[in-house]
């Protein structure tokens, strides 16, 4: 966990998360996440991890696997960007068409779109922590699954 401490910065380092950064999201786009082994530290935290993550690189591949598999079309798509020396921020679009087992639901083939933010923490060329948030709710309203009133 963070104790709020920065790490010396290197030169080019920023740019270098950011690749790292959009090395992680064209894997999950991809649908190649054998990637994020690479990408994500053992023991890295993960400050709002869905129901039953496991840590590390394990937990992400569990999760998007899910997704992809509820969503084959899963799309993250970064709207916006910004990035310190440690930290890569933004704000995305997540998009999919439910075409598979979603939490417990079976496939209604409609499509979604939602916002969400992440940050990330990268330490020696690896994501070492991950906040982030996406719009839930506005997935099981747009499948019909929660009452919109």
């Amino acid at each position: 966990m963070s104790d709020d401490t920065t790490t010396p910065s290197t030169p080019g380092q920023q740019e270098a998360n950011i690749a790292l950064q959009e090395r992680f999201g064209a894997a999950v786009n991809e649908g190649n996440l054998d990637l994020l082994v690479d990408l994500v530290s053992a023991s890295n935290v993960d400050h709002d991890p869905a129901p039953g993550q496991v840590p590390g690189p394990q937990g992400y591949k569990d999760f998007f696997g899910e997704m992809r598999t509820a969503f084959p079309d899963l799309g993250i798509a970064v709207d916006h960007l910004v990035a310190d020396e440690n930290n890569v921020s933004f704000a995305y679009t997540l998009t999919g068409t439910h075409d598979g087992p979603f939490q417990g639901h079976e496939a209604t083939g409609k499509k979604i779109s939602v916002r969400g933010l992440q940050i990330s923490r990268f330490e020696d060329g690896k994501m070492v922590e991950r906040w982030g948030s996406s719009d839930e709710l506005g997935i099981l309203k747009q499948l019909g699954l929660f009452p919109t009133s």
